[in-house]
């Protein structure tokens, strides 16, 4: 954790997921202690069953620890309802998936205006915000284009301006450049790094590939659903 005087944006504190009951349970994660300062880049790793999955369901707010606490803001989220949950999701997080998750016959700016349309927002500001994100993402002028008619990297820049056409504070990022070749992987890094430098956006992301780690500030390592090792990497700028 960053040193001073603001607590942790996210926080876990002795954090446990049991998946089943049991000799069937699954201890997804084991007393996890784990805070993160705002404007933080953190790279989650480990191999396939470590739990780094499933910490990032709960930092998402898709999922609710068995045990233990995570508190975002300071907040405990044990205190809210599920409804509570859902809207600290949409006004506070970001997500980027592998998959990109695109609608496939609908225009990028009409996928990035999604999040806005759970928000009730009028088609004029929407159309406006979503305009304004996909330039930021180094789209302007594919607006109109449906998925089929964008690339890869094209489609995952699409997913990372719906992602922030709602000014998270936290963007959430799984296996981003996963279906990526190495020349668009780097692109989109470069991308997520600079949303993190200037926009102060707090990034943390899942992968399992050491060159993406590298962008970076800090990697959480997970093995059988414990932290094993939590530093700064030295390669990061």
């Amino acid at each position: 954790m960053q040193e001073g005087s603001k607590p942790p944006i996210i926080e876990f504190r002795g954090v446990t997921k049991v998946y089943g009951t049991g000799h069937a349970a699954v201890h997804a994660l084991a007393g996890v202690d784990l805070a993160i300062a705002e404007g933080e880049f953190v790279a989650i790793m480990g191999p396939s069953g470590s739990g780094k999955s499933t910490a990032m369901n709960l930092i998402g707010c898709l999922d609710k620890p068995s045990a233990g606490d995570y508190l975002f803001k300071g907040v405990s989220l044990g205190q809210l309802s599920r409804d509570q949950r859902t809207m600290l999701r949409r006004h506070f997080l970001g997500f980027v998936f592998q998959g990109f998750n695109l609608l496939p016959r609908t225009t990028a700016v009409e996928n990035v205006e999604l999040p806005l349309i759970y928000r009730g927002l009028p088609q004029a500001e929407r159309r406006a915000m979503a305009m304004t994100a996909l330039r930021r993402v180094g789209l302007e002028g594919r607006e109109h284009h449906t998925s089929a008619e964008l690339s890869g990297g094209q489609q995952q820049r699409v997913a990372i301006a719906r992602a922030i056409v709602t000014d998270p504070v936290v963007l959430l990022a799984d296996e981003p450049t996963g279906n990526l070749d190495t020349k668009t992987s780097r692109e989109i890094m470069e991308l997520v790094s600079s949303l993190n430098r200037e926009q102060g956006i707090t990034v943390i992301m899942v992968t399992h590939e050491n060159d993406i780690a590298a962008y970076a500030g800090r990697i959480v390592r997970f093995v059988d659903g414990k932290v094993e090792s939590d530093a700064p990497d030295r390669e990061a700028a």
